[in-house]
């Protein structure tokens, strides 16, 4: 069975000042490789600098790769720094989606403006796939009248996932997008998720350093040090049984 999602020989290197007028290549992903079928979740787990959020906005688009191949249903999405196809499919939640909703456009102009951009879509079918999102991820059909500032941090986060969903994407990069919530709040959010992947086999790359969550969440779990893969596997054999020294003191903590 093919994976709908898959990473071959990711590279991203950027050049580092080295003493007076010298500069040297450092690698922020090095040789990233891995696979995700659909409605899986893979944890992306690292200290501080292990290049986890470089990973997640590369995968989304946002960001180039030095080198390397992403695939997605077997077609080539982007080669190298090459961008082959819209990264429609592949959608990025941030930690903190004040930084990235305009404040001031109400959500409805907010979720148009995806659907103009994006598809051919008329103003009516637009109003209506606008109203099934917001009713998908638990908020009233009203909120689209709403400023962002009118909400809270967790209905925020809905918000954010309903502009990254209103676009039927296949695979969600969620960068540390369930931290900075309530331990209830989140709880519900997680909750939320997971019907989602039931109901529409959605796939998750989940970047946290709750490991709560990645034992609940996921299926498979990739850690990193520095750039680089030290470990890869099913999340309840890493679990048990950690054999990196990363991996082992991250559990620790």
């Amino acid at each position: 069975m093919q994976p709908l999602l898959k990473v071959q020989g990711l590279n991203k290197q950027i050049a580092q000042r080295s003493g007076f007028l010298q500069r040297k290549m450092v690698y922020l992903l090095k040789d990233i490789s891995f696979c995700i079928g659909q409605g899986e979740t893979l944890a992306v787990i690292g200290e501080t600098g292990a290049g986890k959020s470089t990973l997640a906005k590369v995968l989304a688009g946002a960001d180039d790769a030095s080198s390397g191949q992403i695939l997605l249903e077997s077609e080539l999405l982007k080669d190298g720094s090459k961008q082959l196809m819209d990264s429609r499919n592949i959608r990025l939640i941030f930690q903190d989606p004040t930084t990235s909703l305009n404040p001031a456009l109400t959500i409805e102009e907010i979720l148009d403006d995806c659907l103009r951009f994006n598809t051919e879509l008329s103003a009516e079918e637009r109003l209506e796939k606008i109203k099934q999102t917001l009713s998908k991820v638990g908020l009233l059909v009203e909120h689209r009248h709403y400023y962002p500032h009118m909400f809270s941090g967790g209905q925020l986060q809905r918000v954010a996932l309903a502009r990254a969903l209103i676009l039927d994407p296949k695979v969600l990069v969620l960068d540390e997008a369930l931290s900075s919530l309530d331990p209830s709040v989140r709880a519900q959010t997680v909750n939320l998720l997971l019907d989602l992947q039931r109901e529409t086999g959605l796939s998750y790359v989940l970047i946290t350093h709750h490991l709560s969550l990645v034992k609940h969440m996921s299926d498979q779990v990739m850690v990193l040090d520095h750039g680089e893969i030290v470990e890869y596997g099913n999340t309840q054999e890493i679990f048990c049984n950690p054999k990196s020294k990363t991996c082992q003191r991250l559990l620790t903590c």
